[in-house]
């Protein structure tokens, strides 16, 4: 934890920040290991941290988090607390998080000066501590075995929502907090959809599967997407599957610590452009992965070119083509940044097609 909080001061002062008003709850669990940061603000002032939380939470402030804690009972009186505080000083507050009426009540406690804060912490958690890939891997070796479990049900007359609801009842008996985010399951034509999280759709013979799923673990998330046929699928689907397989053999290989975030996409995208799908991969080739399903560093060829995966780094490579009217196929893994390559934390087979 001190190590954590010296990056943390470190990043305050590079973003010329006294103070900061954290309420983005991923960052609020970063900083105080706080299990319901929904319901929770950290204020950093002065090389000290504070967890804000109401009454609610007494007991649980005091057993999770090893920061001190002021604990409201009534509405208000955080605020007054706050302008206690922090009178005369200027306080960063979190831009991505805040909405315009919670910035609008803090400008109302007078002798407060806020400033706009954007991307301070996620910067500090961009490259995790050995505990923190500890428990990604954990949640990604969950995710692999409750995967195996499933996989006999990929049969035809078998409801794709059937499917994802068994994969996170058993992610749930397995130990996770719950799935990473809501499990996608896409069969036939409905795999042409990046995002088509599960439906009524009964499999059928001749479908492709997409399967994209992880689970949460310690407040930690794995991510990982595979495809599997039901039955004979078309050549056409088999030459698409084995273009995106080999896009991602390709990217596994580039990847290592100091590689540019867009550089590492055009490996994958350039290889599909040359299979003639360049225009069917309509996403980025990755994303940070952390106590955010979603989170820095994001390796797309809107990248800046100067932006680089750092050792440490827990990233995805998912390159994916979608064919409407025939279909589509994405494979993805989840890796850790070595300074030679990268460590392969998901570990579900694939299917040779």
């Amino acid at each position: 934890m001190e190590k954590r909080m010296e990056k943390v001061w470190a990043a305050l002062e590079t973003a010329q920040l006294d103070s900061l008003w954290v309420t983005t709850p991923e960052n609020v669990r970063y900083l105080s290991g706080f299990t319901a940061p929904e319901d929770a603000r950290v204020l950093l002032q002065a090389g000290s941290a504070t967890l804000f939380t109401d009454s609610r939470y007494i007991v649980q402030a005091e057993e999770e988090s090893p920061l001190p804690a002021f604990i409201w009972r009534q509405g208000d009186e955080w605020k007054a607390e706050l302008k206690r505080r922090l009178e005369g000083v200027m306080v960063g507050f979190e831009a991505s998080n805040l909405t315009v009426a919670a910035l609008e009540e803090l400008k109302e406690l007078g002798g407060l000066n806020w400033t706009s804060s954007k991307g301070t912490l996620e910067a500090v958690r961009r490259v995790k501590t050995p505990d923190e890939v500890s428990k990604m891997r954990r949640a990604a070796q969950l995710t692999d075995a409750v995967l195996a479990e499933v996989l006999p049900m990929l049969v035809p007359g078998t409801c794709e929502k059937d499917v994802a609801l068994e994969l996170e009842f058993r992610m749930r008996r397995a130990g996770a907090d719950g799935a990473a985010f809501e499990i996608i399951v896409a069969s036939g034509p409905r795999s042409a959809m990046p995002h088509g999280t599960a439906s009524s759709r009964q499999l059928e013979d001749g479908d492709l599967v997409t399967i994209d799923l992880g689970a949460k673990l310690e407040g930690y998330h794995s991510d990982m997407t595979r495809a599997y046929p039901v039955g004979e699928v078309s050549t056409e689907l088999k030459r698409l599957y084995r273009a995106v397989k080999e896009a991602k053999r390709q990217a596994l290989e580039s990847a290592r610590a100091g590689v540019g975030c867009k550089a590492l996409d055009a490996v994958a995208r350039d290889y599909l452009t040359l299979e003639g799908y360049g225009q069917a991969f309509a996403h980025s080739l990755g994303h940070g992965v952390g106590l955010a399903v979603h989170e820095a560093p994001r390796l797309s060829f809107r990248s800046p070119d100067d932006e680089v995966l750092e050792l440490g780094n827990v990233v995805t490579l998912e390159p994916g083509v979608y064919l409407p009217g025939v279909g589509g196929v994405r494979l993805e893994d989840m890796v850790l940044i070595l300074e030679t390559g990268c460590e392969v934390l998901t570990g579900s087979a694939e299917v040779d097609l």
